[in-house]
């Protein structure tokens, strides 16, 4: 994880103390408002010459933060800078982006203090710089005036979206001091709404993205939140949006969805588990897939239960099928099930190998992995199977499987997903097999 500079020598108390003692009080006060003392790498602005900069990360990253101190540094350094300043709504431009607590009126050093005029919606610099308020609710009002810089906050929340983006853009007419052409930060949390989507898809072009997680700007907030968060949403749709920073989109014509993943998902299995099966997509070659490995149980409300994804990578046959075997052992499985298309019986005989005692049972794929996936995709819809806890790599593959045979998720196979259909036929569409009680 990348530090401040502040962060980097506040870890050795000796040298943060003598560095302090060597400065002036007027030194020090200057220092602590410095923002590339103490700005982490990705608080500060990219290199380069581009004309948006979308910063696109978790709650509590420091956003706001960043997007103050950029319009701070814009203010300070040219009195013609002319800065729109666009939230969501104007109330929240004014309550976040102005008053709030990262906001331009707290960072803002007593010597460059903005006037601040909220009846007009303005902040004016001592050297003549100024920044006006917008709502995006109110796209309509970004006609008219024109701007040299912009930053816009939390935009996959805008009500006006696309059109309050548009108007903001064709208002960026004006050059700065330098010469330099106009230039918008846009600070958000991510969400696929459209207007995020395609700036995304323009990175590397006129649009630098810079992506970050909560837990980057752990040094400052309160103790304990980042662990509290992980523990409460890790892995989770939530967490990874939210907390994680990702861009997590729907794929249409998907067996799953996000939402309906979420639905389906529990902190814990009730009772006991009648049935516990480890299913298997055993990679074709060595090096190549992963080696699917899910764990699943039948609990005695007569719900499927998906405990465990135990899948490996870049594992020769050995190696995999010890990590079944573990897999078996751990969570008291009654039976192995595993996809014997590609090689055989050889898949029974390495399994057997790793333990001599695993209950393998063979399968044989006559249809192709979407087809075998959609009556288990029904079970969810019904709400006859649950997640106990979140399974990040598996859930996107599931969400990649689309009706009608193609995938298009992450990897080359959907191994994973694979294995959980067969763990689900086994426990949900097969026949009903020995039955043995296991606790959690």
């Amino acid at each position: 994880m990348e530090r401040s500079d502040r962060e980097w020598l506040g870890a050795d108390a000796a040298l943060w103390a003598r560095l302090r003692e060597g400065l002036t009080p007027a030194a020090a006060e200057r220092l602590a408002r410095e923002w590339r003392f103490l700005a982490r790498p990705a608080q500060l602005p990219p290199e380069g010459d581009w004309r948006i900069w979308l910063m696109m990360a978790g709650r509590g990253f420091g956003k706001t933060r960043a997007g103050a101190e950029w319009v701070r540094g814009i203010a300070e350094a040219d009195p013609a800078a002319r800065i729109a300043l666009v939230g969501a709504t104007l109330g929240e431009a004014r309550s976040v982006m102005v008053e709030g607590e990262s906001g331009l009126l707290r960072i803002a050093p007593w010597w460059a203090r903005p006037d601040y005029a909220p009846a007009l919606r303005r902040l004016r610099w001592p050297n003549g710089a100024e920044a006006r308020l917008f709502g995006a609710a109110e796209p309509e009002s970004l006609r008219g005036p024109q701007f040299s810089h912009g930053w816009a906050d939390e935009i996959a929340k805008w009500a006006g979206g696309e059109a309050a983006w548009h108007n903001l853009m064709m208002a960026l007419r004006l050059s700065s001091q330098t010469g330099c052409a106009p230039r918008v930060l846009a600070t958000t949390t991510p969400r696929p709404v459209p207007l995020v989507r395609a700036l995304v898809a323009r990175d590397g072009d006129d649009v630098v993205v810079t992506r970050g997680r909560t837990a980057d700007n752990d040094a400052n907030l309160a103790p304990g939140f980042v662990a509290a968060m992980a523990a409460s949403y890790g892995g989770t749709r939530l967490g990874r949006q939210e907390l994680d920073g990702e861009l997590i989109e729907e794929v249409e014509g998907a067996l799953w969805t996000r939402d309906l993943i979420e639905r389906c998902r529990v902190a814990h299995v009730p009772g006991a588990l009648a049935r516990v099966v480890v299913a298997v997509d055993p990679p074709a070659s060595a090096g190549g897939d992963a080696c699917g490995i899910v764990v699943a149980g039948l609990g005695g409300d007569g719900r499927g239960y998906v405990i465990a994804d135990a899948s490996v990578e870049g594992q020769r046959p050995e190696g995999w099928a010890r990590a079944v075997a573990a897999a078996a052992m751990v969570h008291g499985a009654d039976r192995v099930v595993a996809e014997a298309n590609n090689g055989g019986q050889m898949v029974e005989s390495v399994l057997r190998a790793a333990e001599a005692a695993l209950p393998v049972k063979l399968v044989h794929a006559s249809r192709g992995k979407a087809a075998r996936a959609e009556p288990v995709a029904a079970l969810y819809e019904v709400g006859r199977v649950a997640h106990r806890g979140a399974f990040p790599a598996l859930e996107d593959q599931m969400c990649g499987l689309l009706a009608g045979g193609t995938y298009v998720g992450p990897g080359r196979s959907p191994d994973r997903a694979d294995a959980l259909v067969w763990a689900m036929s086994e426990l949900m569409l097969g026949r009903a097999g020995e039955v043995r009680v296991r606790g959690m």
